[in-house]
C-alpha cells in the first residue's frame, strides 16, 4: 500500500480486516521490512464487491492484489513451484533484465525451487531496481519449510544460508531504507527460527479465523449463488453464528457437501459437522464432550452447583465481566468432578472441549500443536475448556530434560489463560486429586481464579441423594423399596463412581434373571459383595489438599470446617512421606 494512501486515505484502510490494518500501518512506519504472517493462512478473504456480491480470494491473492497492488514487483516464491511473479509483465521483465546484466544465466537457475540458486539472483534484480525506486514486494510461502525451528547448529546447510539471507535483508539498509517489503506466510509461528521469530526487525501478523461477520458475507455469497441448501428458517446469519470456530474453506466444505448431497442443512448437522471438522483440524488434540445433562443431574455438592448457577445467570444476562477467568476443581476419585464441569457447561449452553495430549517427542511439534489449538480456541469462542488430571498434564516452570519444551509450552499456556480479553469467553476448567501438584502460576487470581472442591457424601441423607440422583443419570427402573435402610445395613464410605458401579451391576444380575427392573433383592446381593478400592492414605491425602485449597468454609466437610492449618500441612507432609513422595 504506498505511503501516500497510509496519509491520505484512511476511510479505505479502516474497512480493511484487523490484521490488514495493523500490516498496513506497520508498512507506512518505514520502520521494518520483514512481516512475518502467521495463523489462518489457507483459508479465503472477502476481496471485491462484484455487481452486489463478494468475491473471495486466497490470503496470498489478498495480499497481493488489495495491500500491494500497485507494487512495480510482486514476487512469490515457496519450494515446490519456486520462483514466479504476480503478472507475466513482471516475469518478463526479470529475465530480461538479468539477461542484460548475466548473458550466460541459465532460465531455470533463475526460477529455481532451490534458494541458494535462485535468491542471489533475486537480490541482484531488487538492487538494481531499488536503485530506480521501484517498489518490491517478495512473498514467501510455506516458510517452515526455508527458515524452520530448531538448534541452529542442527540446520541444513541451506536452511542457515536462507536465514541468514533473510535476516540481512531486514537489516540491510539498502532494503530498508528502499521499498522493499518481504513477507513470510506460514500456520504456526512455532515451526519458523525463534530467531527470526523473535528479532527486533521482524512484524509478526496473526490472521485469524474469521469471524461471525465473514461467514455471515461468505454464507450470503453461496446463497445468492444458489448453493445453500437449508432447513425452512435458517439463514445466513444463524449458520454463522452456529459455526463459530470454522474457517471458510471448511465452511464451503460443509455447504458443498450439503449441496453435492441434495441435504438439507440443519442446525444437528451443522452442529456434527462441526465438531468433526474442528476435531480433524486439532488433529486429535481437541474432544468434544458431551454436554445434553445440566446440573439438576448432579447430587450434593450445594455450594459449587450455587456458584455454578450464578456464573450461568451472570453468562445469561450478558454479564461476562463477573466470571472468573477460570476454575480449580478439586477432590479425591470418584466425586465426579469430570461430570460436574460437563453439567456445568449444559447449564450454560456452550460447547465445551477437552484438552489431548499435545505434546510430541520431535522438537518443535509440541509448540506448533498447541498453537494450533489456542487459535481455534480463540475461534470457538464462547467456550468451555476442560483439562483433566491437569497436575500431570501441564507440568511446570521449572522442568528440564527436554530442551526447554515444557519450559515454554508452560509459559505459552499461562500466558493464554491470563487474557481478559477472553473472561467469559473462554473459560477454563482444571480438574485434579491433586491440586497441591499445580504450580501456583496457574492457580492464581487471572487464572484459575475460583477453587472448588467436591468431596464424598458423609450422611445416609446425602448418600440417598446421590442414589437417587443416579438412578435418574442411568435412566433405571426400580422397584419401590427405602433406600435408607441399605445405606444403614451397608456402612460403605461410598463415592459417586462407588455407587453407580454398584447399579451398573444390580442392573446386570437383574437382567440375567430376565427384569427389566431393580429389586431391593438385587441391591443386597451387590452391595453386600461390594469391595470398594482400598487406598485410604492416598483417599486422606487427597480430601486434605483439597480441603487447603478450598477458599470457602461452606463446601468444606463439618470435620474439616474448623483445620489447624498447620496440623493440615504437617499431617499432608506425613501422608506424603508414607507415599514415598518429596515435599
Amino acid at each position: 500500500m504506498p505511503e501516500q494512501l497510509i496519509k491520505k486515505d484512511l476511510p479505505f484502510i479502516k474497512i480493511l480486516p484487523a490484521w490488514a490494518q495493523e500490516l498496513s500501518y506497520k508498512y507506512g512506519s518505514k520502520t521494518t521490512n520483514l512481516y512475518l504472517l502467521h495463523g489462518n493462512i489457507r483459508d479465503l478473504l472477502p476481496h471485491k464487491m462484484d455487481e452486489g456480491k463478494f468475491i473471495f480470494v486466497r490470503i496470498q491473492d489478498y495480499i497481493s492484489d488489495v495491500l500491494f497492488g500497485k507494487r512495480d514487483i510482486i514476487v512469490f516464491y515457496d519450494r515446490s513451484s519456486g520462483v514466479s511473479f504476480c503478472t507475466p509483465e513482471m516475469a518478463k521483465d526479470y529475465q530480461k533484465a538479468m539477461k542484460l546484466c548475466l548473458p550466460d544465466v541459465d532460465d531455470e537457475a533463475l526460477v529455481s525451487a532451490e534458494p541458494e540458486t535462485s535468491f542471489p539472483y533475486l537480490e541482484k534484480y531488487f538492487l538494481m531496481n531499488i536503485a530506480q525506486k521501484k517498489r518490491i514486494v517478495f512473498i514467501l510461502d510455506y516458510a517452515e519449510t526455508i527458515v524452520p525451528t530448531g538448534d541452529l547448529i542442527r540446520l541444513s546447510d541451506e536452511d542457515r544460508y536462507c536465514l541468514v539471507t533473510l535476516n540481512r535483508w531486514s537489516h540491510d539498509p539498502i532494503f530498508t531504507e528502499g521499498d522493499v517489503s518481504v513477507l513470510l506466510l506460514t500456520e504456526n509461528l512455532a515451526d519458523i527460527s525463534p530467531r527470526l521469530v523473535g528479532s527486533p526487525a521482524t512484524v509478526k501478523v496473526e490472521i485469524p479465523i474469521p469471524d461471525q461477520t465473514v461467514r455471515t458475507k461468505f454464507l450470503t455469497s453461496l446463497e445468492q449463488a444458489g448453493k445453500l441448501l437449508v432447513e425452512r428458517g435458517l439463514n445466513p446469519e444463524r449458520i454463522a453464528v452456529n459455526t463459530s470456530g470454522l474457517n471458510l474453506m471448511n465452511l464451503n466444505r460443509l455447504v458443498m457437501e450439503s449441496y453435492e448431497e441434495d441435504v438439507p442443512l440443519t442446525l444437528e448437522i451443522i452442529t456434527q459437522k462441526k465438531k468433526a471438522i474442528i476435531e480433524n483440524e486439532a488433529a486429535g488434540l481437541l474432544e468434544f464432550m458431551d454436554t445434553v445433562q445440566d446440573l439438576s443431574l448432579v447430587s450434593g455438592h450445594d455450594f459449587v452447583k450455587k456458584r455454578f448457577k450464578w456464573a450461568a445467570r451472570a453468562i445469561h444476562h450478558g454479564r461476562l465481566d463477573v466470571l472468573p477467568m477460570g476454575y480449580l476443581i478439586a477432590g479425591p476419585v470418584g466425586t465426579g468432578k469430570s461430570f460436574m464441569v460437563s453439567a456445568f457447561a449444559g447449564e450454560i449452553g456452550i460447547p465445551m472441549v477437552k484438552f489431548r495430549n499435545f505434546r510430541s517427542k520431535w522438537q518443535g511439534d509440541t509448540e506448533s500443536n498447541l498453537e494450533r489449538v489456542l487459535n481455534i480456541l480463540k475461534a470457538m469462542a464462547p467456550v468451555a475448556v476442560m483439562i483433566d488430571e491437569a497436575d500431570a498434564f501441564l507440568g511446570d516452570r521449572d522442568q528440564e530434560g527436554d530442551s526447554g519444551t515444557s519450559n515454554r509450552v508452560f509459559a505459552q499456556i499461562a500466558s493464554f489463560m491470563g487474557n481478559t480479553a477472553y473472561r467469559g469467553k473462554i473459560i477454563w476448567f482444571l480438574i485434579t486429586c491433586r491440586p497441591d501438584l499445580i504450580p501456583i502460576d496457574l492457580k492464581r487470581q487471572g487464572r484459575a481464579e475460583e477453587h472448588l472442591a467436591l468431596f464424598y457424601p458423609e450422611s445416609d441423607v446425602e448418600r440417598e441423594a446421590l442414589f437417587n440422583t443416579l438412578v435418574r443419570k442411568l435412566d433405571l427402573s426400580i422397584r419401590q423399596f427405602s433406600v435408607s435402610d441399605l445405606f444403614k445395613k451397608f456402612r460403605h464410605e461410598f463415592s459417586g463412581a462407588d455407587l453407580e458401579a454398584v447399579l451398573i451391576r444390580a442392573k446386570l444380575r437383574a437382567a440375567m434373571n430376565d427384569r427389566t427392573f431393580i429389586t431391593r433383592e438385587d441391591m443386597e446381593e451387590v452391595m453386600g459383595d461390594f469391595v470398594p478400592p482400598s487406598y485410604p492414605h492416598e483417599i486422606e491425602l487427597q480430601n486434605l489438599v483439597a480441603v487447603l485449597e478450598c477458599t470457602s468454609k461452606e463446601m468444606v466437610p463439618k470435620r474439616f470446617q474448623n483445620p489447624d492449618r498447620t496440623k493440615l500441612v504437617r499431617d499432608i507432609q506425613e501422608l506424603k512421606s508414607l507415599l514415598g513422595e518429596r515435599g
